[in-house]
């Protein structure tokens, strides 16, 4: 199974740091944390790994390289705009197989990855288009995105199902994205589309996850990482 990083945001909430860095390089303890993501894809046996890129690529590809130094292959998706997250994955589709991938946001961070990625694997097998981990709601996000129920991730809220928050994780089959624009579009509405039809399972992840987004949340992870 190959792996993609979404790494082409402008991180507009993290400025001044992203002014001169693309987000998925602002570092936290020391390291940038698209790197934390290499290295546990890269301990967990995932060889090659898709990274797309729009504002300031070209750092991403001078400080990563070609993966040599964790033992898989890197691949670059540069985009001359932000083509949004479902627009960014289509673009990268020839770089990613005909098979199942993961896609992982580059600006959230998690302790580790999901235990249970073979099952959301078999659940495309069995046909599935899409598995997503979803996570408790955070406090900037407290209503959350989409209701898990029974395995199935629903489009609507419900008073008796409510919404948890989408991780950023998940994995999709190459076919969830036929019939789609060639130009950038959000993953979102795609995804809601097939949710209508069952055709999207997913999972509570219970680890520890942050969504690096602004100042205030990365200097709160940065203590996190510190303390431990």
């Amino acid at each position: 199974m190959k792996a993609m990083i979404l790494a082409a945001g402008r991180g507009e909430r993290l400025r001044p740091l992203t002014d001169t860095l693309p987000k998925p390089l602002v570092c936290v303890s020391g390291k940038p944390l698209i790197v934390y993501h290499i290295e546990r894809l890269a301990a967990a046996g995932i060889d090659e790994i898709v990274i797309n890129h729009a504002w300031l690529g070209e750092k991403l590809v001078q400080q990563l390289g070609d993966g040599s130094r964790w033992g898989i292959q890197l691949h670059y998706s540069a985009e001359k705009s932000a083509l949004e997250t479902g627009g960014g994955i289509k673009h990268a589709l020839p770089l990613l197989g005909d098979d199942a991938f993961l896609v992982i946001n580059g600006d959230v961070f998690m302790d580790d990855l999901p235990q249970d990625i073979a099952a959301g694997l078999a659940q495309i097998s069995a046909g599935k288009l899409a598995h997503l981990w979803l996570v408790d709601n955070p406090s900037q996000h407290p209503y959350g995105d989409f209701p898990l129920h029974h395995g199935l991730v629903a489009a609507n809220r419900a008073e008796d199902k409510p919404a948890l928050t989408f991780s950023g994780m998940g994995l999709y089959h190459p076919s969830l994205f036929d019939d789609t624009p060639e130009t950038g579009f959000p993953l979102a509405p795609l995804l809601r589309q097939k949710m209508s039809s069952d055709l999207v399972s997913g999972s509570h992840y219970s680890g520890y996850w942050c969504d690096v987004g602004t100042i205030e949340r990365l200097e709160d992870l940065e203590r996190r990482l510190q303390a431990n």
